[in-house]
């Protein structure tokens, strides 16, 4: 497993490198992230560790990630406000941590989230079809009736898979931390939240309400077979 570290700070980039490396992890640095993005069809990597110092550049460095690849992306920023916040994880981001952040802790958390990304191989899971919605983890991209395929992030799979192979039940926030991430916590609202919005996004671009994912106020996610 590769990770590319890239971060404005030459200091920052080391002190990252020497944490992950010394979990086992292969890492590449980095202080330009457009020339990461530019020869990323030959030197890629299986997570992308972004540390930002500018918050406002933040939002753009994400949209660019993103029209390029859809790897785990773990951010490091000052603490944000919570409008920012909610805006990164539904633009993209995977797991936000605020600095300082603990070295451990962060190591712990993205060899959790690369375990949980790569340890099911999508080829061996069968093409789901329920009501609209066709879930293809071959080419990992859902369709909906009328609509072109869409693909999906690892998390954007994992969790459409979680819920349209339990229809109708009420999903735990808590749950689907555990069954998405790969950790068991208690539950991070925002960090589900802004994952259920992009993927609600894709099964439904420009709708104002989701058909298909319902929000249980207090509990959790729902798949909706009124949909």
């Amino acid at each position: 497993m590769k990770i590319f570290i890239v971060a404005d700070s030459q200091d920052e980039c080391e002190l990252f490198q020497f944490a992950l490396r010394h979990a086992g992890l292969e890492t590449v640095t980095s202080i330009n992230l457009k020339h990461v993005l530019n020869n990323w069809s030959h030197n890629w990597a299986n997570l992308i560790l972004l540390a930002v110092d500018d918050p406002a550049l933040i939002l753009e460095e994400i949209k660019q990630i993103r029209a390029i690849t859809q790897v785990p992306l773990v951010i490091i920023i000052d603490p944000p406000a919570e409008v920012l916040l909610c805006t990164m994880l539904q633009s993209g981001a995977d797991l936000v941590f605020e600095r300082p952040t603990s070295l451990r802790v962060l190591s712990s958390y993205i060899q959790t989230l690369l375990r949980r990304t790569g340890a099911i191989p999508t080829f061996v899971l069968p093409t789901l079809e329920l009501n609209e919605v066709k879930l293809d983890p071959s080419t990992r991209t859902v369709t909906v009736a009328g609509q072109k395929p869409c693909r999906l992030t690892p998390l954007e799979f994992n969790l459409l898979y979680v819920l349209i192979t339990n229809p109708k039940q009420v999903i735990p926030t808590n749950i689907i931390v555990e069954r998405v991430w790969g950790y068991s916590d208690r539950g991070d609202r925002e960090l589900v939240r802004g994952l259920v919005s992009r993927l609600r996004h894709k099964l439904e671009p420009g709708s104002k309400y989701s058909r298909f994912i319902k929000t249980i106020p207090g509990v959790g996610y729902q798949f909706s077979l009124d949909g």
